[in-house]
């Protein structure tokens, strides 16, 4: 086979198409059932939730940042999917010195279009990863959106408060919906919060992931930003960054909708 790059430029040096793989990244599990590798994937993290009926059947892994890496080991694969910004870096590194390992780097829709491309290349399954890009790339084409002029903070933790900044995939879907991210800061800055006042951001999201914002959060922020628009929303369209890129054209479009009654 020929020699493969990943994401950070790394070679990634497979000596026949992957019959046993593990996925350390939920989104990217899922984009592997998604192209028909049922059969082929060995392990996945304890955070990888879909698809449901098949992943609770996969020997668990560890969490993201927290690989089992002797039972990844013992399962022997022959490729592993990891992730720069949700795997540790150390750990990736360890296991690279014996397995085959593909870094994704995903900051924008290229880049996760790229990433699907690619790993439609390295597994055997290029057609259907080409056709999930094409109707993923239609999608967003033909979305229609109404540009609202809200600055939006969206939050990913609480306690401390931390929001999604500049140059991550969340940023860069915002204006999808018709919205500026109202953070300047880069990747996830801490929100405290007399920040939270001075940012003043027209509208809040609260992510249903990596923490589980509920509607008793909301009073909590609205208490300190009275005005704002305070809406839930799903994380897992905002950040999963494989096949869910078909369900966000259609949600976003629901969420501009929302916003522009506000």
């Amino acid at each position: 086979m020929p020699l493969f790059y990943d994401q950070l430029n790394r070679p990634v040096n497979l000596q026949a198409i992957p019959k046993r793989i593990i996925s350390a990244v939920p989104s990217q599990t899922e984009l592997l059932f998604y192209l028909g590798l049922d059969a082929a994937i060995a392990g996945v993290t304890k955070f990888c939730s879909h698809p449901a009926d098949k992943v609770k059947s996969i020997p668990k892994i560890g969490g993201t940042k927290q690989l089992n890496i002797p039972l990844i080991k013992e399962l022997a694969p022959d490729l592993i999917i990891a992730n720069k910004e949700e795997n540790d870096q150390i750990q990736i590194e360890e296991l690279s010195e014996h397995f085959p390992v593909w870094i994704s780097d995903v900051s924008d829709l290229p880049g996760a279009l790229a990433m699907i491309s690619s790993l439609g290349t390295i597994t055997g399954k290029q057609e259907p990863a080409e056709a999930l890009t094409r109707q993923i790339t239609d999608d967003f084409t033909n979305l229609q959106i109404a540009h609202t002029g809200k600055r939006a903070l969206y939050l990913i933790w609480r306690n401390p408060y931390m929001a999604a900044g500049q140059h991550t995939f969340i940023d860069s879907l915002l204006p999808y919906c018709g919205l500026m991210n109202a953070v300047d800061e880069s990747r996830y800055p801490e929100i405290t919060a007399a920040k939270l006042k001075n940012i003043n951001p027209d509208v809040i999201l609260l992510s249903s992931e990596p923490y589980p914002f509920r509607e008793k959060h909301i009073a909590e922020l609205q208490t300190l930003l009275p005005l704002a628009n305070i809406i839930l929303v799903d994380g897992e369209v905002f950040s999963w960054y494989g096949s869910r890129l078909l369900h966000a054209p259609a949600y976003f479009k629901q969420l501009n909708e929302a916003l522009l009654k506000f």
